[in-house]
């Protein structure tokens, strides 16, 4: 019988346009079409009275009542100071991205005729702690398991690379979605998907080439007409206008000249408008993505990367034709658009699928192992700040065997550590274990194995005075470092009888040992009390650990009598406390539609 694995489901969760994919029965990621049969869902919410509809009824809806209406909802993640008030509610950004994630699984439920219950969601690579851990929330109200977050980039590479011989390569994924854009450069290896550097934008993206458009249609508006009006200060001109710029932009793709017909207060207004004209005024738009390519070439250049040998588009925006001509020019190299709507969806399902099917390993790998670990054999707990020395005492077989699988199998942070001083001809055997009960081909689980590592997409530092006295920020962590990574460093105390330590934790983006108070954001703090009598100058050691998804963890220690303060950095932009209680049972009472 075939033993199933937990399905674990990717979304993309766009600015524009949301999808959900899985992994099927033959090792493969399928996109789930909607209710309506089409592979991606708009990131539209309409609020009518009880009821929240998504998608493409909710952005109809908007053309009459666009104050009822939330677009581009992602690109204020993360900020405490956005709220949308409807009916006497106020919601957060992370309860009304909850109801897009609902319907996207709602769809593919209905599909599928199953439960969804985990997903892994993608956001941009640029995205830092704040707008990360809003995404995980967003998930959480919906009512999800959310068992990573990962760069967008990242899951377009997966995808790109499960879909090509194993090779050496090095690519460049110019991301650019309806709201944000990532440049990031990747080394694809057989064994192993590991992204060097990224940067970007993540208020960068297709919406800026739609405002450019409704700005010039406006202008071109008062030409025709003679009035000194103002049209897109209309919400109701100004939402039929967008969605009729929307269509537009994809009939300039194909074509060089298209009809608009612009309507206002009884005045209608048609004209040819052709792809000469939109490419002219967006130029500056598109320069700025070249711009960011050029800063993250120069970073990689100092990790030893100066070549690449492929760029591929990903991203709706992508899909305009002056990006791939633009970008051959700058590169005299042809970009490749690869699956624009559902490459990242795809990637996020089968790192997914990857999260599932070694999870299936470890089990195995723990149950085979039982006390034969090695004594002296030190496994770092996953969250502690340091390893932990403990290690098992021989008793009877019978008696021990399932507290150390269980032991070992909560120790190990993953397969790395799974298989590390293992036969090769033992993890072989646990493989094709796996295959067999699962149905999945052997390559396909070895597939699995791959190891995909992605790097902190800001800098991380405490606040610390310099000899003069001024405060400025000292980077522990730096942009574009390998993740997971820990490090260390010792820090003196200010004056004579210090009773404590304020540790004030600050996320920038600027790759310097220290910078200015004004180039970096607070997400967090944290205070160490000291002991009595302790000089100038005394040890204060600061840890830091930023895993794989870009969640940063502090502890603090006291040297001399080891006092210790350890923070997981949740930072108070996202909604949390009662507010959060609040939306998670709002959730549940909500109908999505």
């Amino acid at each position: 019988m075939r033993e199933q694995i937990k399905n674990i489901f990717g979304i993309d969760l766009g600015t524009t346009y949301s999808s959900i994919a899985y992994v099927d029965e033959f090792g493969k990621p399928v996109i789930i079409p909607n209710e309506d049969n089409q592979p991606v869902t708009p990131s539209v919410v309409f609020f009518d009275k009880e009821d929240i509809l998504v998608g493409d009824i909710a952005r109809e809806s908007s053309k009459a009542y666009p104050g009822n209406t939330v677009s581009f909802v992602k690109r204020v993640m993360g900020e405490p100071s956005y709220l949308f008030e409807y009916d006497s509610k106020t919601y957060r950004a992370e309860e009304v991205a909850s109801f897009i994630l609902r319907k996207v699984v709602q769809d593919a439920e209905k599909n599928l005729n199953q439960k969804i219950t985990d997903i892994v969601i993608t956001c941009p690579a640029y995205f830092g702690i704040n707008e990360r851990e809003a995404t995980r929330r967003a998930g959480e109200i919906a009512g999800f398991n959310v068992r990573q977050i990962i760069n967008e980039p990242t899951a377009a590479a997966i995808a790109y690379a499960s879909l090509k011989p194993p090779e050496k390569r090095v690519v460049l994924v110019y991301d650019l979605g309806g709201g944000t854009f990532d440049i990031t450069m990747i080394d694809i290896q057989p064994d192993s998907i590991e992204v060097i550097c990224t940067g970007g934008d993540h208020n960068l993206g297709g919406k800026d080439w739609d405002d450019c458009f409704l700005a010039d249609l406006s202008q071109e508006f008062q030409k025709k007409t003679g009035q000194n009006v103002d049209i897109l200060d209309d919400p109701c001109t100004c939402q039929e206008l967008q969605i009729t710029i929307e269509k537009s932009k994809k009939a300039l793709g194909l074509r060089k000249k298209i009809p608009v017909i612009i309507s206002h207060n009884g005045t209608k207004v048609k004209f040819d408008y052709d792809r000469q004209r939109f490419e002219g005024i967006s130029q500056a738009l598109l320069e700025r993505t070249i711009s960011f390519t050029h800063d993250m070439l120069a970073e990689a250049k100092k990790k030893g990367y100066e070549m690449f040998d492929e760029i591929i588009l990903v991203g709706g925006a992508a899909r305009m034709p002056q990006v791939a001509a633009r970008i051959e020019q700058e590169f005299s190299m042809k970009p490749r658009i690869f699956d624009p709507d559902g490459a990242v969806a795809k990637g996020a399902a089968i790192y997914g699928w990857k999260l599932a099917l070694n999870e299936g390993l470890i089990n195995k790998i723990a149950k085979r192992v039982g006390t034969k670990r090695k004594p002296d054999k030190e496994v770092k707990p996953a969250g502690k700040a340091s390893p932990s020395t403990n290690t098992p005492q021989k008793t009877s077989k019978t008696e021990e065997k399932p507290e150390l699988v269980k032991k070992y199998y909560d120790e190990v942070e993953s397969l790395v550590d799974a298989i590390d001083g293992l036969p090769e001809k033992e993890v072989d055997q646990v493989v094709q274990e796996l295959a067999d009960e699962t149905g999945y081909s052997l390559p396909a689980v070895k597939n699995s194995m791959i190891t995909i590592k992605d790097v902190a997409s800001k800098s991380f530092g405490i606040v610390v005075k310099d000899a003069k006295g001024n405060e400025l920020v000292y980077n522990l962590i730096q942009k574009n470092t390998t993740v997971p990574v820990d490090v260390s460093k010792i820090f003196p105390t200010g004056v004579d009888n210090q009773s404590s330590v304020s540790i004030c934790i600050m996320e920038n983006e600027f790759n310097d040992n220290s910078v200015s108070m004004d180039n970096a954001v607070e997400i967090g703090t944290a205070a160490l009390s000291l002991p009595a009598g302790l000089p100038s100058g005394s040890a204060i050691e600061i840890y830091f650990k930023l895993n794989e998804e870009g969640r940063l963890k502090i502890t603090a220690k006291e040297k001399t009598q080891s006092r210790i303060v350890e923070v997981d950095i949740e930072t108070m932009s996202v909604i949390q406390g009662k507010d959060l209680e609040e939306a998670i049972k709002r959730g549940k009472e909500t109908v999505i539609t």
